[in-house]
């Protein structure tokens, strides 16, 4: 017998007579060509098959008797409209508070469109056209009228583009059920009218009291507060541990304000003055907060506040940012990967998604805009930045700045991006709070059944410009027009409240009576500043000391044994030959008389840290096996697929180890890092560029939070990021990783730049990387690490005793070359040119017993004290030299030039050997560029100097 749904059994059910003999006729020309019937008749077709009269055991389906009329195509086009009315009703939605002077009337939900009446709609059963109609809808036309109510009014909803059967079905549940929309009680009514009169009241006072200052007001968009409420309120019932929250600037101080409970006393002082007094803030509270030395404009600042609940606090985090916007997007999310991962044991972290989620406040323009929106939305799926779930929010007040819709984006709405990854979207009128909560519990059930980020599209409007000193009505006119004689949407939600009884007029008077009256105390209540004299903050002390105290070897033995462990493979494991040949020669690494290349000595320095206990993630583009092919950190199973990570394999191993291949994506993946190490900062976060320039995409990400975060907004970080640089003749894009922008930046020790050059000194810079984590001591780590010419390069590979004795050396005597303090030169550089000269050097066998040669290991914090050392020892000297592959105008040259001029004696030259000043990093012909390298190692090696720097 042939199995029907209960929908098919009753479409089919209601054809009779000519009829059944027409949509017969029909399904054959169908078979035939499906392009052959109307568009109307073949949606049928697709949708419920053939007719169920034409199988052979159709007598045994239950069919009713009761006769109809209905014209088939009269039909066909109901449905069609009903289903138009499900895709399409937001376009005809009532979500505008303003800008209504378009005609919201759209053709795709129009009756008349599908050729039908309201008679032809009266005449069908609501049971034909809508499965689960509810109690009062009889027909067709009532189905139509029900349907354009739950899909056309303040809120709306777009889901079609969601693949998943499961959701798409809960979605339209909730919808066609008519509970999307919450209907609240009298006294919660209340409550949320009184949150908008406080959210308002405060931007008002901030307006007619500091008039003028930049603030980027909510109004136009207050019932963002209440939304958040009504977060932190289900978060608290499930008893979330964190919500780690990101915004721009728009509704920022509301929101510092109202949710995170940054003093009003505080938020006034930031201000610096008002009409007629210096301002300090009066509470003890208030001047405890404390950021970074330089700081921020106040509405940069972040906040965090922990609400006691029942023994489970709940932490609420706004993260600084910066104006570029949407870059704090990934940080947020790298927060919150962070907060659910438990790194305690060996392995990958255990991951709890309900520990913690995370919120996204957007800018229309910026949300389309900004291409890391894009990048952050892909993190959302992928084993290792999933976070179970963004709740994402569209601050929409219409404009961009200046720049209206139409300029701004080719898609019709700012949220459309969403689509591409599948995220539900919820329009809703910031004129309407009710809608706005029940839009928010949606987002937060959807979010935690589904574990998928969610967008709710809040539009509005912004009553003031961009910012407050700006004049909208300049390039908007109309639209100023319109808002000038628009009502808040306290006096809305007022309104409406008192036309259905549920307050009176007075009482929403003496509400908004009040407000005003606790801000002018507060305000009255801050004090004139007696000493105008401003004092000048400077960086932490702890900021000045060296980190040579940070004992990082290891007993040999221990070594041994780690690097026995790493070569263990599980059961039945089948690695690919090859690779298992080439981990194998690692064996004996450790024994007298071998050497330790850069793939093991990376590998040990990660073992030796998990066995500290210190947990470790590290990330970036085919990180798992290396760029060059070094790392091979997972290994796969030749039958299986299945993959093994070595250092889950650790005996000794005392925390997770994390490491994961990051999708095609820079700033979004390195801002993900960078958070996750703020959250985490005992962990040793590692972030890898697939080759050193790329990091060129994620500019914004260096420098507006990681070389500077500390500085302005105090947030700590020891993320480590690994950049493979130098010269092979590979051409401009992966010869350099741009040292010389990281050492423009250097600063106030505000992070380390290294650029190691043997195995050891890699180890040594790893482990004292690790064990800042957690302290005042901690900051960033940038590495220029070798590329495949140097990477199993037998000069970059140093004995065991290097691992179990001695440290990271800052300044390091050139290897395989004898110090000789009675020389006349010194010769100074750094990395892979360091390499090549000592090779040149030993092949040419000549004598060189006039320079002396020393690495430059650490080039910031710069080893003034050790280089002094070096030069006082050498009373021969006469002359230093600055050898760098790069161009003149690159690389460390114009960094070092300062320190070595202050260290040189006055009967000493400075010169340098390098390339000339170029525009790009490097040449793109390899013949052109040996004869370059070669002519720097001739200049460096012949003892008559040379020129100044390499030909072009």
């Amino acid at each position: 017998m042939v199995e029907y749904e209960e929908s098919t059994l009753r479409f089919w059910d209601q054809f009779f007579g000519p009829n059944k003999g027409y949509v017969e006729e029909q399904y054959e020309l169908y078979k035939q060509d499906p392009e052959s019937v109307a568009p109307s008749i073949r949606e049928i077709f697709d949708k419920y098959g053939a007719p169920i009269w034409l199988h052979e055991d159709s007598t045994t389906v239950s069919v009713s008797q009761a006769p109809s009329n209905t014209d088939v195509k009269k039909l066909s086009s109901a449905f069609r409209l009903v289903e138009a009315i499900r895709r399409y009703g937001h376009l005809e939605a009532d979500i505008y508070p303003v800008s209504k002077h378009k005609d919201p009337h759209t053709a795709e939900i129009d009756p008349k469109t599908y050729g039908l009446t309201e008679e032809d709609l009266r005449n069908m059963p609501a049971s034909w056209l809508w499965d689960k109609a509810p109690a009062g809808v009889e027909n067709g036309l009532d189905v139509v009228k029900t349907l354009k109510k739950y899909y056309t009014g303040t809120i709306t909803f777009e889901y079609d583009h969601v693949n998943n059967d499961e959701e798409r079905k809960w979605l339209f549940d909730l919808i066609e059920s008519g509970n999307a929309r919450l209907e609240l009680l009298t006294e919660e009514r209340k409550q949320l009218l009184e949150r908008l009169a406080e959210v308002e009241g405060f931007e008002n006072f901030l307006q007619k009291t500091f008039v003028g200052q930049k603030r980027f007001s909510i109004q136009g968009l207050e019932v963002m507060v209440p939304m958040l409420d009504e977060i932190v309120d289900h978060a608290k019932e499930d008893k979330v541990n964190n919500i780690m929250m990101g915004m721009a600037h728009r509704g920022r101080l509301a929101v510092l304000a109202h949710v995170l409970g940054k003093p009003i006393d505080k938020i006034f002082s930031e201000f610096n003055a008002g009409a007629d007094k210096e301002l300090i803030p009066s509470e003890q509270d208030s001047r405890n907060i404390h950021y970074g030395w330089t700081g921020d404009v106040k509405y940069h600042f972040g906040a965090e506040k922990v609400i006691e609940n029942e023994g489970n606090p709940l932490k609420l985090t706004l993260a600084h940012n910066p104006s570029h916007l949407e870059f704090v997007n990934p940080v947020v999310n790298g927060f919150t990967r962070a907060a659910q991962d438990d790194r305690s044991e060996k392995g990958y972290p255990k991951r709890d998604i309900n520990k913690a989620f995370s919120v996204l406040i957007h800018g229309d323009a910026a949300f389309i805009g900004e291409g890391v929106v894009a990048e952050t939305l892909n993190l959302s799926g992928l084993p290792g930045y999933s976070t179970g779930g963004t709740i994402h929010i569209i601050a929409n007040n219409l404009l961009g700045y200046t720049t209206d819709r139409e300029d701004g984006r080719s898609t019709r709405y700012a949220s459309d991006l969403a689509k591409g990854f599948e995220i539900p979207i919820i329009r809703v009128n910031a004129d309407d709070p009710i809608s706005c909560i029940s839009a928010v519990k949606i987002a937060y059930e959807y979010r935690k059944r589904f574990n998928k980020d969610f967008l709710i599209d809040l539009v509005g409007y912004r009553r003031y410009g961009h910012n407050e000193m700006d004049e909208p009505r300049t390039t908007q006119p109309l639209l100023y027009k319109e808002i000038d004689n628009h009502p808040s949407v306290a006096n809305v939600f007022a309104s409406s409240l008192i036309e259905k009884g549920y307050i009176k007029e007075e009482d929403f008077q003496k509400i908004t009576e009040k407000i005003e009256s606790n801000l002018r105390a507060i305000y009255n209540s801050l004090i004139e500043k007696e000493d105008a004299d401003v004092e000048v903050p400077y960086m932490p002390e702890v900021l000045k000391n060296g980190l040579d105290h940070f004992n990082t070897a290891v007993d040999l033995n221990v070594l041994k044994k780690l690097n026995k462990d790493l070569l263990k493979r599980p059961e039945g494991f089948n690695g690919f030959k090859k690779t298992e040949r080439i981990l194998k020669r690692r064996e004996n690494a450790l024994e007298e008389g071998n050497k330790v290349d850069w793939g093991t000595g990376e590998a040990l320095a990660y073992a030796s840290i998990l066995r500290d206990g210190i947990p470790i993630r590290i990330t970036g583009q085919d990180t798992e096996r290396g760029t060059f092919a070094h790392r091979h950190m997972v290994l796969h199973d030749v039958n299986t697929g299945e993959k093994y990570c070595p250092l889950h394999g650790l005996e000794d191993a005392n925390a997770s180890f994390e490491i994961r291949n990051s999708p095609l994506s820079e700033v979004a993946v390195l801002g993900f890092e960078y958070g996750y190490s703020i959250e985490s900062p005992e962990t040793l976060v590692i972030w890898e560029a697939q080759f050193g320039d790329f990091a060129n995409v994620a500019q914004t990400m260096f420098d507006q939070f990681i070389s500077s975060a500390r500085a302005k907004w105090g947030d700590k970080s020891n993320l480590v990021m690994l950049l493979p640089h130098g010269y092979e003749g590979q051409g401009p894009e992966h010869s350099s990783a741009r040292l010389e922008r990281f050492l423009q930046m250097a600063a106030e020790n505000n992070w380390i730049i290294a650029y190691p050059s043997s195995s050891a000194q890699f180890f040594h810079l790893m482990r004292r990387q690790a064990m800042l984590g957690g302290r005042d001591e901690a900051r960033p780590l940038i590495v220029m690490t070798p590329k495949s010419s140097l990477i199993r390069n037998p000069r970059m590979a140093s004995e065991g005793k290097e691992f179990s004795e001695g440290r990271f050396e800052l300044l390091r005597n050139q290897p395989n070359f004898a110090v000789n303090k009675d020389a006349k030169q010194l010769l100074i550089g750094t990395g892979k040119i360091m390499i090549d000269i000592e090779e040149a050097m030993e092949q040419s066998g000549g004598s060189y017993d006039w320079m002396r040669i020393v690495r430059v290991e650490q080039i910031y914090p710069f080893p003034e004290k050790e280089l002094k050392r070096v030069i006082d020892e050498m009373p021969n000297l006469e002359e230093i030299v600055w050898v760098q592959e790069e161009p003149r105008n690159m690389g460390a040259w114009d960094f070092v030039d300062d320190y070595l001029r202050e260290l040189k004696k006055e009967h000493q030259s400075l010169r340098y050997i390098g390339r000339p000043d170029r525009s790009s990093p490097a040449v793109g012909l390899p013949n052109v560029h040996k004869e370059e390298q070669q002519q720097i190692i001739q200049q460096v090696i012949n003892p008559e100097g040379g020129n100044s720097s390499a030909r072009n």
